[in-house]
């Protein structure tokens, strides 16, 4: 299945919509999207997986590696997550004590950021 990812901007948050399968083919894309934005000086990023239907443990490596990359530069990354599937991928790896879900875009991005 193909992928797709969508970038808007909401306040002060990038979004990154995600369509698809995130898996070994299509996890790459997402680290290259968010590798350009924190290039870009962008380091509070929502991750919308709201339309991702399968998940696999490259997927959960990006995420994984997003989450440190926009850490490292002083930033925040927040998922949003309404697939039941997918969600429980993250709590399989206990992953889901690590990350924010948002049930929706309009919840994450009301998330003031923390200086």
């Amino acid at each position: 299945m193909l992928a797709e990812i969508r970038r808007s901007v909401r306040n002060q948050w990038v979004v990154l919509a995600m369509t698809g399968e995130l898996d070994l083919g299509t996890s790459p894309m997402l680290r290259q999207a968010v590798v350009a934005e924190v290039a870009d000086g962008h380091n509070h990023l929502v991750i919308d997986m709201s339309r991702v239907d399968f998940i696999d443990s490259a997927g959960l490596g990006s995420i994984i590696g997003a989450l440190r990359r926009v850490r490292s530069h002083d930033g925040h990354l927040l998922l949003v997550c309404s697939q039941q599937q997918v969600r429980r991928a993250f709590e399989m790896c206990d992953l889901d004590r690590v990350f924010t879900f948002h049930v929706d875009v309009d919840s994450a991005v009301g998330t003031p950021v923390q200086v």
